[in-house]
């Protein structure tokens, strides 16, 4: 029986298939589950993959200390439009802001452009009078007596929510909070997002959006998570449930349901902190995230132990890759760039005889024809079952019937009749164009920040992520893969070494060279109490951790720069320290300073976390010595495009220090890492699979 003291559970609800994992209070896997998803009732996979660990591990749910939670719902109502109806609520004379928005086209010379879907329509813009100003000073009083012809126009629009967002609320929210206060005595039943609760920052199309996004998912999410809590207390479990957050941090309950916003690619966030640990304990500074599941591919940039972040990021693009062209939202989020490329992804051919794949996905239900579940359309999958790269009596521990032969009649009908060529080649021509997909993705993320992958490790996890990871360094021009422990549920795993954490992010306009040191501390005590309080919902006890930034620029400059500050109360002689540090900044990025200008700071953000979980000894790898399977698969070699055998280990039966050539399989419960031929396998202590590329090898 394994030991069952202060079990943790995390389960990360992904488009196609729902991971569980459950560790003891060392941090120990002791079961993990990956089990198809229940689109209409979520929840219920979710209960499916809980019980089935518990039942493995023989343990009950009272010993579930320790319980959290990620979901892509937020994500998919958001890019399927399968929210609420919603208006919005803006200061008299703003009506157009969404309308305007950054009053520029994001693709200069497109004659039939197509501008993003903003949720609201004009129709469902109200306004209201009062006037606040950027000082949070009030010059008009709010129009209260406007209150009755917004309500009915709420009534007639028959709308459930509505995004408020005022002009200059983030400097003074006296007059949203008032307006709430009218609108819930009128209407008790409306759901009502503030636009100061959710992003209380300046530039007003950034934040009416995200307070829009943030209403229209708003009653989904709240009656997702209010089903979710209550099937998971009716099963016996008794601990707090946590969610995971788009900033790689972890929150309340009561938090997701006000501010679901956050919620946002929060099981992308649980891979890039899971392969930030992973760095840290193998001391590697230049990492590449890559997490391929069954819906899409994330790939994240990690520096020094720490994913890139960001202050914003666009949802459902009309153009897959071009800024602008998507909603803005404003919010902290762990920076990444997400493609529909995964196991899931539709393959077809256009009019040009183009073989395309993506974005679509056949998700869990039907799911790719080799599932037998009524699909018939041909995705990735499919094509690496047609390779010989996946076992059909192990896909998805034995427990879901795979059929080769559907497989192939719908790569050849789909693909290989319109192209001329046989089953194999179709797939193996459908693998090409995703793993070149995912590693342009990767390529021009490094590019638009400045960075090159070249020398960078790549940590590669989720369903497909192994099985794809090689095929897609080669490409990107990267030598070294690094294969984890239980990848096949990485993101899941990343969810149980998140801290409870909040971060805090609003406007207060000031000059570097006439800094209020007192105001200043004043305005940092009311985030940190705020933070603090939702932090200690979810971590009452401990040490907290915080993080203090000011986002810098010279003045007149359009964007700010992030620079780190004191986790302290500043006095007079942070002043030119922070002078410093802003222009070793801005001359790393821009490769010069301008001397004379003067410095300006719009916003200030706070972040209060708990200590994340401890991280264990790395163990010393032994000797290596080589090892050979009895077993071979005839797999299609991605090197020489060849039938040829390749050596299948059961990742298991692999000790430390044992190593290996391609083309090879290593097979587990939830995933199979590719070895291709011009790759070896070495397992380190920790029983990590370390991926090295080599010469080309022959073909």
């Amino acid at each position: 029986m394994i030991h069952t003291d202060g079990l943790r559970m995390a389960i990360d609800i992904g488009g196609t298939f729902t991971d569980t994992v459950l560790v003891n209070n060392a941090s120990q896997v002791v079961a993990t589950a990956k089990t198809p998803t229940t689109p209409n009732r979520p929840a219920l996979g979710a209960v499916a993959g809980a019980e089935h660990v518990l039942q493995v591990a023989s343990a009950e749910w009272h010993q579930v200390t320790g319980f959290i939670h990620g979901t892509t719902l937020a994500t998919n109502a958001l890019i399927e439009r399968r929210g609420a109806e919603t208006a919005t609520i803006t200061t008299h004379g703003f009506r157009d802001i969404l309308e305007i928005a950054y009053e520029r086209r994001h693709s200069q010379y497109a004659i039939d452009l197509v501008k993003p879907n903003l949720i609201v329509p004009r129709t469902h813009a109200l306004t209201i009078g009062g006037r606040m100003n950027a000082n949070g000073r009030e010059l008009e009083p709010l129009e209260e007596t406007g209150i009755e012809p917004v309500v009915d126009a709420l009534k007639s629009l028959q709308v459930d929510a509505v995004a408020i967002c005022l002009l200059h609320a983030y400097a003074n929210p006296a007059h949203e909070c008032r307006l709430r206060e009218l609108l819930t005595d009128h209407l008790p039943d409306l759901v009502i997002s503030l636009s100061h609760e959710v992003s209380p920052e300046a530039r007003e199309f950034d934040r009416l959006c995200t307070t829009i996004a943030n209403a229209y998912v708003q009653p989904l999410m709240a009656s997702y998570l209010q089903d979710f809590e209550a099937r998971f207390r009716q099963k016996g479990l008794s601990c707090p449930i946590l969610m995971m957050t788009a900033g790689g941090g972890m929150t309340t309950l009561d938090t997701a349901t006000r501010l679901p916003i956050r919620l946002v690619e929060s099981g992308p966030a649980g891979g890039a902190v899971l392969a930030a640990r992973i760095a840290e304990a193998t001391d590697e500074t230049d990492v590449l995230s890559f997490d391929m599941g069954g819906t899409t591919a994330k790939l994240c940039l990690i520096d020094d132990f720490r994913p890139q972040t960001a202050r914003k990021f666009e949802i459902s693009r009309a153009e897959r890759f071009i800024k602008g062209s998507g909603m803005p939202v404003r919010i902290p989020v762990i920076e990444m760039i997400e493609i529909g490329a995964g196991g899931g992804s539709i393959a077809s051919v256009d009019r040009l005889g183009r073989i395309q794949v993506g974005p679509y996905s056949a998700g869990s239900d039907p799911g790719p024809a080799a599932f037998g579940k009524g699909g018939d359309k041909p995705t990735v999958t499919d094509a690496d079952l047609t390779l010989g790269l996946i076992e059909p009596g192990r896909f998805a521990e034995g427990r879901l019937r795979i059929d080769p032969d559907a497989a192939q009649r719908a790569l050849a009908l789909d693909i290989g009749e319109p192209l001329g060529l046989p089953p194999d080649q179709a797939a193996f021509s459908v693998s090409e164009i995703v793993d070149e997909s995912m590693a342009s993705a990767g390529r021009m993320h490094a590019v638009e920040s400045g960075k090159d992958l070249g020398n960078r490790l790549m940590i590669a996890f989720g369903g497909n992520g192994p099985l794809h990871a090689t095929r897609v360094a080669r490409r990107a021009q990267m030598r070294r893969v690094l294969i984890p422990r239980d990848p096949g549920v990485g993101s899941a795993v990343g969810f149980l070494f998140a801290p409870v954490s909040y971060e805090v992010i609003r406007s207060r306009y000031a000059r570097l060279d006439s800094l209020d040191i007192d105001g200043l501390n004043s305005f940092f005590a009311s985030m940190q109490a705020e933070a603090e309080q939702v932090v200690r919902a979810g971590a009452p006890h401990g040490q907290l951790q915080q993080r203090r930034i000011a986002y810098m620029r010279y003045h007149g400059q359009g964007h700010e720069i992030e620079i780190r500050m004191p986790d302290r109360a500043l006095d007079v002689s942070d002043i030119p320290v922070l002078e410093q540090a802003f222009e070793a900044e801005y001359s790393r990025q821009f490769s010069r300073i301008v001397p004379g200008m003067t410095i300006e700071i719009l916003n200030w953000g706070l972040s209060v976390s708990s200590p994340a979980p401890a991280q264990g000894a790395f163990s010393e790898t032994p000797p290596q010595h080589a090892v050979m399977s009895d077993e071979t698969r005839q797999v299609l070699c991605d090197v020489s495009g060849e039938w040829r055998p390749a050596q299948v280990f059961d990742r298991a039966d692999l000790t430390a220090g044992a190593t290996l050539t391609g083309p090879a399989l290593i097979v587990e419960a939830q995933t199979t890492t590719f070895v291709s031929a011009d790759f070896s396998a070495d397992v380190d202590g920790q029983g990590n699979i370390w991926l090295t590329r080599h010469k080309e090898a022959s073909r």
